[in-house]
């Protein structure tokens, strides 16, 4: 076995343990592996090894290897998980299914407007600074249900849920808290009669705490392809 084929192995024997835990169906909790600077070939080889979503923040690179690996393409769901540039909308439209980084109104009308009508409805999800940060992307939680009433409303597209990424914590109970606030806000949306199914939280380091806490999309980068090299970034 390859080594991503054994760390693979690793996360989902870690995300089956962590919904375990939460009495959940292991089904329940989808694997991303996020493949921002590695190779095609890694994306491959980790298709090749059952994994089937991918993630990706980097546009122009992430183009290269859609091409690459087009001969894939119907059996690889492409995630853009990066920030979103008003002038980068087209191809993300075009070439996604996927977009976790929606924390603009005008980014969500842009990419209605721009997605083919000849491909599904692209599904996005709402970016929420759930901690608070001066330096991270997201809209501020008292924002969101505003905003994603009028996303929920733009056709070509389907509004699935939340996206965060929290303030990086040390103990598991550290951890659940920003988990928590955000389910606790996909809650009122949903309470609201927005028909949100994702929450798209948990990373390496912290997937048992957003499982614990209703994560349906966990996104992992290093535990599935190692160390990552940013000098090219």
């Amino acid at each position: 076995m390859s080594d991503i084929a054994v760390r693979l192995d690793t996360v989902r024997r870690r995300i089956g343990l962590a919904a375990a835990d939460a009495h959940r169906s292991a089904s329940s909790v989808e694997l991303m592996a996020v493949s921002k600077t590695f190779p095609a070939e890694a994306i491959r080889d980790a298709h090749r090894h059952g994994q089937r979503i991918f993630g990706e923040s980097y546009l122009q690179e992430a183009l290269a290897k859609i091409e690459a690996l087009a001969d894939l393409r119907p059996a690889i769901e492409w995630h853009f998980i990066g920030p979103v540039q008003s002038n980068k909308t087209r191809p993300i439209a075009e070439h996604f299914d996927w977009v976790h980084s929606v924390d603009r109104l005008k980014i969500a009308e842009r990419l209605s407007a721009q997605r083919p009508e000849h491909l599904a409805p692209l599904n996005v999800c709402i970016q929420v600074n759930i901690s608070g940060e001066a330096t991270k992307s997201g809209l501020a939680a008292d924002a969101v249900p505003e905003v994603a009433r009028a996303v929920a409303a733009l056709p070509r597209l389907r509004l699935r849920g939340l996206m965060a990424i929290p303030e990086p914590a040390q103990t598991l109970e550290a951890q659940r808290m920003p988990h928590r606030a955000l389910r606790a806000l996909f809650d009122v949306l949903r309470n609201d009669g927005l028909a949100l199914d994702t929450l798209s939280i948990g990373m390496s380091d912290d997937l048992e705490a957003a499982i614990l806490e209703g994560a349906t999309i966990v996104r992992v980068g290093t535990a599935v392809f190692g160390t990552r090299d940013y000098a090219s970034h």
